[in-house]
């Protein structure tokens, strides 16, 4: 689905790949990566709905300076959690 949206749009898409019972997702993850020159889709791990999220913010923070701001103060706060944790 993914690369039928990415041949319709100028704008991003970004691919999910999802985990299936057959291959575990790698169909899936494969369906989504194989396109065709001219037909970008950025893709994220399977079952990557976070980091696909992610991704897209970091995208439009390109352009507004609040989503920016946000973003930055995300990834300090995701930075403070993992340092204080007790290995």
């Amino acid at each position: 689905l993914a690369g039928v949206v990415a041949a319709k749009t100028p704008l991003p898409v970004i691919g999910v790949p999802i985990r299936t019972q057959t291959m575990g997702g790698l169909d899936s993850l494969l369906s989504i990566v194989q396109m065709p020159a001219g037909v970008p889709v950025a893709t994220v791990a399977i079952g990557g709905a976070k980091n696909a999220a992610l991704l897209a913010v970091r995208m439009l923070a390109l352009s507004d300076q609040a989503i920016a701001d946000r973003l930055r103060a995300y990834i300090d706060d995701m930075r403070e959690r993992i340092s204080s944790i007790k290995l």
